[in-house]
């Protein structure tokens, strides 16, 4: 369905509580635009010098239109700081059972890959009415995640994962962008989004896409074939903390912080692990900067959140 011509369409569930606070923020720049411009004529006029001789009548100050001109300005930014924060952290939180997408950016192309291991290069399949969360991160430069139907942007950063998240309203396909300059080719680093009914879209997973494995399997292949699991066993027995129903919760560091287990935590954890040692456990890890790729790395990622759900084992 084609939009006001002046702004693209509104294909998500946040893109109008987007676009009503920008209507809110042109309409108030609108007003106070007319309204000192008014006053300027206004007292222009008024006060004009109507003669060589005239001296003007001197003017106190008014304590009334002090408060008024600081109160009502103030109140205003304060609806927009409430409203503007709100839909900031409608974004930053994905609500559950989202489809899970991981993402890496790289000059000058994206590369998705489904949960179940399906892959896709600057095309990204979803299904309709269901949220999609997307952990991302840059295998060179600093890219950005740009949707504009949807009104999501994202950084997608080098040395970190970031994620956000949408939920499409109507099926189409629409234009992903980068927003941050990223070298030559920049403007070419373009793709789609193609928004699908859900059955067409498990049509789509299981015969129209292609499938690697998932990156829950491969991060379980990585996670033997490095080693981990000799130190990180299942069953808390090891020498190393058991990440199995580790994900979401609190931990303790050897410096005395509490800390999250999310994915910037687990990615510290991999490629620093002297920086966040969890308490009550020797630093014995080595670093794996530089022995995994990005892409890697958001494999064990997923291998760890899949152990979310497993019990707590017991303590060492």
């Amino acid at each position: 369905m084609p939009g006001f011509p002046l702004f693209p369409n509104s294909a998500s569930t946040v893109a109008p509580q987007v676009d009503q606070m920008f209507l809110f923020l042109v309409a108030v720049a609108l007003g106070m635009t007319f309204l000192i411009a008014g006053f300027i004529v206004y007292f222009t006029v008024k006060y004009r010098r109507r003669s060589e001789d005239e001296i003007p009548t001197p003017i106190e100050g008014s304590n009334k239109l002090e408060f008024a001109w600081t109160i009502i300005p103030f109140g205003f930014f304060m609806v927009l700081f409430f409203w503007g924060s709100s839909i900031y952290l409608n974004q930053s939180q994905p609500p559950p059972n989202t489809l899970p997408i991981y993402v890496v950016a790289k000059q000058w192309m994206w590369k998705f890959q489904h949960a179940g291991g399906q892959t896709e290069i600057n095309e990204l399949h979803v299904p309709l009415g269901r949220p999609v969360e997307l952990t991302m991160t840059s295998q060179d430069v600093i890219h950005s995640f740009f949707v504009p139907d949807f009104r999501i942007k994202q950084d997608v950063l080098p040395d970190r994962l970031t994620t956000t998240w949408f939920q499409a309203t109507e099926t189409g396909q629409y234009h992903l962008f980068c927003a941050q300059y990223c070298g030559t080719e920049h403007a070419e680093m373009t793709g789609s989004v193609i928004v699908m009914d859900p059955n067409t879209f498990e049509e789509w997973l299981s015969g129209g896409a292609i499938t690697e494995q998932s990156p829950a399997d491969s991060g379980q292949q990585l996670f033997g074939q490095l080693g981990c699991i000799g130190c990180h066993k299942l069953d808390g027995t090891g020498v190393a903390p058991s990440f199995v129903g580790r994900y979401g919760k609190q931990v303790q560091t050897a410096d005395g912080r509490t800390l999250t287990v999310d994915d910037n935590y687990l990615r510290t954890c991999i490629l620093y692990p002297d920086r966040q040692r969890t308490a009550g456990f020797q630093p014995l890890m080595p670093s794996y900067f530089g022995r995994i790729d990005q892409e890697q790395l958001l494999h064990l990622i997923a291998y760890i959140k899949s152990l979310a759900s497993q019990p707590l084992p017991r303590s060492p």
